[in-house]
């Protein structure tokens, strides 16, 4: 039965008087045994960050003087392949084209599409480099400022649930589902997704967070298309778009894994309480969220199951430097595996990703964090398996989420009616 209507809802949001919970309160107030109402609660908000393989950017980047080229055959940025097109911009000395978070430069095997985009978006300095299609070639500086467009599209973002990984064999295995080859046999669990927070887990069919709704992609405000590639509907995902301009750097990014350079995003939704069924699917807790344990190798080989509490509660968001304990190693494995590159010669809080990777790496203990162990059986057997990382961030998460809440309770985010 419906309670309000998205019109209601905006009313509120307006004067001042809608009443808006995040996924989190809602799930902590059914644990304690309360039982929230419908009635009371106009939107509820939900987030999720982490490695989100499925984006890109269209871009439109000036290169030289009109006429000095006729098209593009080739563009790097920063070393990153870009797509020059579709459209040919024929004699226009500027490049239409699309450039893939999941690309790697060709002179840094490190450096990939998701570190440029927040260069891009921090408003860094970008070399461009052009081979027309006549063989000629153009270099210059852009930054964001000088594009015409930069808009994001993401392809399968928010996927409702995620698998996770270990290696049940001997021989370490590269893979973009770990920041280092993974060791085993199961000597380490890496996962992702932000449970009972996340948009899908609180909104599992889309019929509030549909095609046409609003969300913040990564700090700015965008809309789902509707349904990304690979969506079904045990696992849902979202394909949204979100103008490149407006976005806040901290909340993407580049992610290094054993099989090259992610990125990562945040993603965050308002689910507008128009009815009692949609607002029982907010009450999801950690514990009833089942993360299926799979193999490193093939992620469609299950070996067992565990959940969001195990994977999550009662961890630490972010690690602690212990700059006495530090040896200064001449090769320092924390530097060199950190995946977003938070670590020089002082631990970066802010540039973190809270994946867990320094604590699990250091030999002397100069970071400290609690990553927890999962549980599962293989084979009627029991396991206790260490988190050794986490591809997704529960910090920026509830960080967007208080973002996207605050802008409702301020007035300045409206919903969209997409029923």
């Amino acid at each position: 039965m419906k309670i309000r209507t998205i019109e209601e809802i905006n009313k509120k949001i307006e004067s001042g008087d809608a009443t808006v919970l995040t996924a989190e309160e809602i799930s902590h107030l059914v644990r304690d045994g309360e039982e929230p109402r419908a009635e009371d609660v106009d939107v509820v908000t939900t987030g999720t960050c982490g490695i989100m393989s499925g984006t890109a950017a269209v871009l439109h980047v000036p290169v030289a003087d009109p006429g000095a080229f006729k098209k593009a055959k080739s563009v790097l940025l920063n070393g990153v392949p870009g797509f020059p097109g579709p459209c040919p911009n024929e004699w226009l000395g500027s490049v239409d084209m699309i450039v893939y978070g999941t690309n790697h430069s060709v002179y840094d095997e490190t450096y990939g599409g998701g570190f440029l985009f927040k260069d891009l978006v921090s408003g860094n300095d970008v070399k461009i480099e052009v081979e027309s299609i006549h063989g000629e070639k153009f270099e210059s500086t852009v930054t964001m400022d000088d594009l015409g467009t930069a808009q994001m599209i993401g392809t399968r973002l928010a996927f409702k649930n995620y698998n996770s990984f270990v290696n049940p064999t001997t021989e370490a295995v590269s893979s973009i589902f770990n920041a280092i080859d993974m060791a085993g046999p199961f000597k380490g669990f890496t996962f992702s997704g932000c449970g009972e927070l996340n948009p899908l887990q609180n909104d599992p069919s889309m019929n509030a967070i549909c095609a046409g709704a609003k969300v913040l992609l990564n700090g700015s405000e965008g809309l789902v298309i509707g349904r990304g590639t690979r969506s079904s509907a045990e696992k849902p995902n979202m394909m949204i778009t979100a103008d490149m301009k407006a976005m806040d750097p901290h909340y993407l990014g580049g992610f290094k894994t054993g099989a090259g350079p992610e990125i990562f995003d945040s993603v965050a939704a308002a689910i507008p309480i128009l009815s009692e069924d949609i607002f029982k699917e907010t009450f999801i807790q950690n514990k009833d969220v089942k993360l299926p344990v799979t193999d490193i190798r093939g992620r469609h080989s299950v070996l067992g199951f565990t959940d969001y509490a195990d994977a999550w509660e009662g961890s630490d968001e972010r690690p602690v430097y212990h700059s006495d304990t530090c040896q200064n190693c001449e090769v320092c494995i924390v530097r060199e595996r950190c995946p977003t590159g938070a670590y020089t010669d002082t631990l970066n809080t802010r540039r973190c990703f809270g994946c867990g990777m320094c604590a699990y790496s250091c030999p002397y203990g100069a970071f400290t964090m609690e990553t927890g162990s999962v549980h599962f059986s293989v084979e009627g057997e029991p396991m206790e398996v260490p988190v050794m990382c986490r591809q997704s961030d529960i910090k920026r998460a509830r960080e967007l989420v208080a973002e996207l809440t605050k802008r409702i309770v301020d007035g300045k985010f409206l919903l969209n009616n997409c029923l």
